[in-house]
Order: structure tokens, then C-alpha cells, then sequence
């Protein structure tokens, strides 16, 4: 994971609005441009083999239903550290993402295996619960095991320019993680423009976040590539400021190997070659991994197995 941020200094509300707002707006035309560009780049054979790999062990495998049961998230675990029974070459996943009332079991089913459990806390999706709520659930994931929380911001407050709320929120959260690392969830799809955007990464960073995530993936649009790139844009401009690097993690929408892979292109090219591990980048996704699957087979025999070969997550 990123090396953890020191305390951040005390801020007002006039010192953070003054800072955001006197971030440089983002050319939006621009930004779709260089997405576009970078979505054309031709990734082919052994360098496919890697780069579907590499996606794999960046999948945070989630699971984020009313529906979940323990046995869920048992299997799901299973599959995290043995993606495909049948070939034991491929890579164990990032992390298993659950409800803060399904962390132990997870962390029991994961135990041994050396992957983390995240947990989204702070009243997810919406986060529309008192701070005393959102610490609490925090800390009882963190209780349980969690060693990634994954929180959302008050969007509202954001959006109304509330700034000082929303740093206040995200740095008593990250002291209520102890030891476990925080990813800041933005919610991209409500907050309407990319400048906006750049702004709550920035905030987000400032406030102590290790990662910066951009959706629960409960609102559309969600991770499109000119919002991953302008996040890349704000961590690499944070590491060139301070030397301190914050991952990134889209969410929502990555559905198809093709789609993983431009990411990991546009991160090789936005924030450079560093941010391509899963300690600074991950894919939040539920569906994405048995489509690295079956493209990783297809590449090493030549044809796609059966649609039954891989469980349904």
C-alpha cells in the first residue's frame, strides 16, 4: 500500500477553498482527447499476457448486495485466492471487498492467503449518517479485520462547498483506521464536472486519503476514463509536489479485460510506471475477473473455455 501521510496540518475553510479553487480547471475537451488516445494504444501477446495478469492481482473482488450471505462471501473469497482451480499460475486478486458486517467472515475464509479484506464503512453509498455513525462503523470493520476501509465523502457537503466538513469527515475517519489504510471514495457520477473532480481528489489527498477510489458503483456514470485520468493527473501532481504517493481506484463500469487494460495504459502514461502495482492501483469490480480469465486462457491454448467454467460472482 502507499506509504502512510503524516497528520495533515490544521486547515480553514478559507485556506481550502483558496487552495481548490486556485487549482488549474481542467480542459474537458482535452481530457476526453487524451482518454481517446490513450483507449487506441495496442497492447499484444506476451505484453497482454502481463498486463491481464497484472490486472488480476489488482481486482479488489466485491461483493456490495443486500442479499450477500456468508456462504456469498465465502466462495467469493475462495475465488480471490484461487481464481481459476484449474490453473494455479494465475495471480491471487487484490483484496476481497464486503459490508463491515461481513468482515469477519471473510477474514477468516482469507486467512493464510495474504489478502486483505476491505470494507466499505461510513455509511455506504450514500453517506448520509452522523460522524459518531460513520466512526463507528469504521472502527467495528477495523475490529473485525479489515486492513483497507473504503469510505465515501458527504457529497453534499462538497457540492455546496463545504470543504472544511468534508476534510474534517475524511481525516477523523483515517484516524479511526489505526493501522488500516483508507481509500476515499468520490463518487465522480455526482459531482457534475471535472473540476469539481480534480478539486475532491486533491481534497481527498490533502485530508491524509491512501487512495483515492471514484465510485461505490451505485450511481452512473462511474469510472469513465477522463475522470480516472484527471485522478491520475492529482496524484502524480501531489507525488511531484511532495514526494508522497496516493493510489488510485476506479470503480464501476470495468467490465471487460479491453476496459482494464486501458486503465492500466492511461496509468502508465498519466502517473508513470510506479503506480503500476496494486499497493497504488486498483479495479473495484465484480464481474471483470472471469473476463481476464477466459481472455488469459484464450491466450495460452487458443480457444475460450465453456461460459460454466468459471462461478458466477
Amino acid at each position: 500500500m502507499p506509504q502512510t501521510a503524516s497528520a495533515p496540518e490544521a486547515t480553514t475553510s478559507r485556506e481550502l477553498r483558496a487552495f481548490l479553487h486556485g487549482l488549474p480547471g481542467v480542459d474537458e475537451v482535452g481530457a476526453r482527447a487524451r482518454a481517446q488516445d490513450l483507449a487506441t494504444r495496442s497492447v499484444k501477446t506476451t505484453a497482454k499476457a502481463q498486463a491481464i495478469d497484472l490486472a488480476i492481482s489488482m481486482v479488489d473482488l466485491t461483493t456490495l448486495e443486500g442479499a450477500d450471505t456468508p456462504g456469498k462471501v465465502r466462495a467469493l473469497c475462495a475465488k480471490a485466492a484461487l481464481p481459476d482451480p484449474a490453473d494455479r499460475t494465475v495471480p491471487k486478486v487484490g483484496a476481497v471487498c464486503v459490508y463491515p458486517d461481513m468482515v469477519a467472515t471473510a477474514v477468516e475464509a482469507l486467512e493464510g492467503t495474504g489478502i486483505g479484506v476491505a470494507s466499505v464503512a461510513t455509511a455506504f453509498p450514500a453517506g448520509r449518517a452522523p460522524m459518531e455513525v460513520k466512526l463507528a462503523d469504521t472502527r467495528r470493520a477495523v475490529a473485525d479485520g479489515a486492513s483497507e476501509i473504503d469510505m465515501v465523502i458527504d457529497r453534499g457537503a462538497f457540492l455546496s462547498g463545504d470543504y472544511l466538513k468534508v476534510y474534517e469527515e475524511i481525516t477523523a475517519v483515517k484516524e479511526a483506521c489505526g493501522d488500516a489504510h483508507l481509500k476515499v471514495i468520490l463518487e465522480t457520477g455526482e459531482l457534475v464536472t471535472y473540476d469539481n473532480v480534480r478539486r475532491a481528489s486533491h481534497l481527498a489527498i490533502r485530508a491524509g486519503a491512501d487512495f483515492i477510489k471514484t465510485s461505490t458503483g451505485k450511481v452512473s456514470p462511474a469510472a469513465t476514463p477522463p475522470v480516472v485520468l484527471v485522478m491520475l493527473e492529482a496524484v502524480r501532481d501531489h507525488r511531484a509536489e511532495t514526494g508522497r504517493k496516493v493510489g488510485v481506484k476506479p470503480a464501476g463500469g470495468i467490465r471487460t479485460t479491453k476496459d482494464a487494460i486501458r486503465n492500466l495504459v492511461m496509468v502508465n502514461e498519466t502517473a508513470g510506471p510506479d503506480w503500476l502495482t496494486p499497493d497504488l492501483f486498483r479495479i473495484g469490480a465484480s464481474s471483470l475477473l472471469n473476463d481476464l480469465l477466459m481472455q488469459r486462457t484464450r491466450l495460452s491454448t487458443g480457444t475460450y473455455p465453456g461460459p460454466d467454467h468459471y462461478t458466477l460472482d
